[in-house]
């Protein structure tokens, strides 16, 4: 079904858009290029968008340079596509401000952060007495989440009908298809795991695999989102879960391991370094990432 969706969409005509210059769109993650190629691949196929993708895939999008490239592409970009939540706020607002670029600022249609228009999960940074920490708009990390992806098309074909409005309904088109690809790869997935399987997360990004696999979070690695694992926060979590079911250690590949071995030594768990990004742009490469996502857990025989 998934290959049929696919073929049908890669086929789904495009009219010309107006001659000239292709419309620029910059996104910040591999993600969003994801959602970008995949809605309007005819008119990237045809040069009438051209698609850049800010941040490598092995990098962590909370901490970048903001490269001079990176102000090059922002400064030209009709489009700019970020996910929003603060998760690029500690480098794109220094880009936005120096790119001299009025077309792509919040609340212009060449702007659009897609967590601002997504129910999050929340942090424990939202509210309470750690509020204001790095996840202070909610978690910021759905691009682990296959359904609220679905949704993110949906937003992104809309506002690419801005700037191609004779093929909007066709952009829209291309998004449903997308969206369904995305519910039953995740449907797919799901149904392979044995379910109730626990895990603990260096940092709050894979909370999100609650939200679509049969598998339960319960603690994290780092005593506040964006705060290095302390040993005693480290101890705290041994002492807490040595009596416990055994768990699962997840954490990004960009991430220290120490904390991860730690847990190994002391209580036996197994320990999974994960890519956050897709390495390609692309479906195969999403759909091949939400694969990597799942095999961190037993599957059914």
């Amino acid at each position: 079904m998934l290959r049929l969706f696919l073929f049908f969409i890669a086929f789904l005509p495009i009219l010309n858009a107006s001659a000239g210059e292709p419309v620029r769109v910059v996104v910040t993650t591999n993600s969003l290029g994801m959602l970008v190629n995949e809605i309007a691949q005819p008119l990237v196929e045809q040069r009438q968008l051209e698609l850049k993708v800010l941040a490598s895939p092995g990098r962590d999008v909370h901490y970048l340079d903001a490269r001079p490239s990176f102000m090059a592409a922002v400064r030209r970009a009709d489009l700019l596509i970020d996910t929003g939540a603060g998760l690029e706020e500690g480098w794109l607002p220094a880009i936005t401000a120096n790119a001299a670029n009025p077309d792509i600022n919040s609340g212009q249609p060449g702007r659009l952060s897609l967590a601002a228009s997504l129910q999050l999960r929340p942090s424990i940074t939202t509210t309470g007495p750690h509020a204001g920490h790095v996840h202070r708009h909610g978690n910021p990390h759905f691009n682990i989440d296959p359904l609220r992806m679905a949704k993110a098309a949906r937003l992104v074909a809309r506002r690419l009908g801005h700037f191609f409005p004779d093929q909007k309904a066709l952009l829209i088109k291309r998004s449903y298809h997308l969206e369904q690809a995305l519910k039953q790869t995740a449907e797919y997935l799901s149904e392979q795991l044995i379910p109730g399987q626990r895990f603990i997360a260096y940092h709050e990004d894979v909370d999100y695999l609650e939200a679509w696999l049969p598998v339960q979070n319960i603690g994290y690695l780092e005593p506040l989102p964006g705060l290095p694992p302390t040993s005693k926060h480290l101890r705290e979590l041994v002492e807490k879960h040595q009596q416990q079911e055994p768990a699962r250690v997840l954490y990004a590949r960009f991430n220290p391991d120490q904390g991860a071995r730690f847990l190994n030594e002391r209580l036996g768990w197994p320990t999974y370094a994960l890519p956050l990004e897709p390495e390609t742009p692309d479906w195969n490469g999403y759909k091949e990432l939400l694969q990597v996502w799942a095999n961190a857990f037993e599957q059914k025989s």
